[in-house]
């Protein structure tokens, strides 16, 4: 397949459909369940997130409470 062929053809497609298939392309890898490993820095963040959330369960915002606060923004 030559790479650079299909990446012209793609960016001649209008920008509804480049979306629409960037979603059919992830949809697709993630129907096979093939992940990309995590980086180290991204393993010790969640590990860290984890750890925080442990520490503090009470320390969070509700669905309602975080759209408001997007909406004051």
């Amino acid at each position: 397949m030559d790479i650079t062929a299909t990446l012209n053809e793609i960016t001649a497609l209008s920008i509804k459909d480049r979306i629409s298939l960037v979603q059919a392309i992830w949809d697709s890898i993630a129907a096979e369940q093939a992940y990309p490993d995590l980086t180290e820095p991204q393993k010790r963040e969640l590990d860290r997130r984890i750890d925080d959330d442990e520490m503090n369960p009470d320390n969070v915002l509700t669905w309602e409470e975080i759209k408001a606060s997007v909406r004051k923004q």
